[in-house]
């Protein structure tokens, strides 16, 4: 690592983020979550991100390209990028919507069943990782926190689709 970069783990707060301890706090914890994650769903050969699209597709089945980009709330040509990947590991398959032959269906593969116990295995530690040391009641006011948490910010965001 040279001088200038950022270490991964850092108390520092910049100046700019003095007014928003909270935020900071919640960006860092994001950003660290995502890379334990990403180590994770590694084994399983799927990149960041990926195990949403995958998990959408194990739940609903077969649906139109539009809905799943809706769903997992990434920008298209980010999804079009995951899709094209997991359709080349063998894990979805692209076709014309029978409905609307101008839509493309997306559905998980029979392949793909096998990724769903190691995504699943993946995020129990993942989950097991991320609450070390906190009682089962903390462990439940912190869910319940993120969660109102999780509402103000979807308000935020919904004001901003108006």
């Amino acid at each position: 690592m040279t001088d200038d970069a950022e270490p991964l783990c850092t108390a520092h707060v910049p100046t700019a983020a003095r007014g928003g301890p909270a935020s900071m706090a919640l960006a860092r914890v994001a950003r660290l979550h995502r890379i334990a994650a990403g180590r994770l769903l590694r084994g399983a050969g799927l990149y960041p991100g990926q195990e949403f699209v995958m998990m959408h597709l194990w739940d609903k089945g077969p649906v139109r390209q539009s809905e799943l980009i809706k769903a997992v709330e990434l920008d298209p040509s980010t999804v079009t990028k995951m899709l094209q990947r997991l359709e080349q590991a063998g894990h979805v398959r692209r076709s014309p919507d029978p409905d609307d032959r101008r839509a493309v269906r997306v559905e998980a593969t029979e392949k793909s069943c096998g990724l769903l116990e190691e995504v699943a295995a993946a995020w129990v530690t993942l989950e097991e990782r991320t609450l070390t040391g906190l009682s089962a009641s903390e462990q439940a006011e912190f869910v319940r926190l993120l969660g109102m948490v999780e509402g103000n910010l979807c308000a935020e965001a919904a004001q901003d689709c108006l």
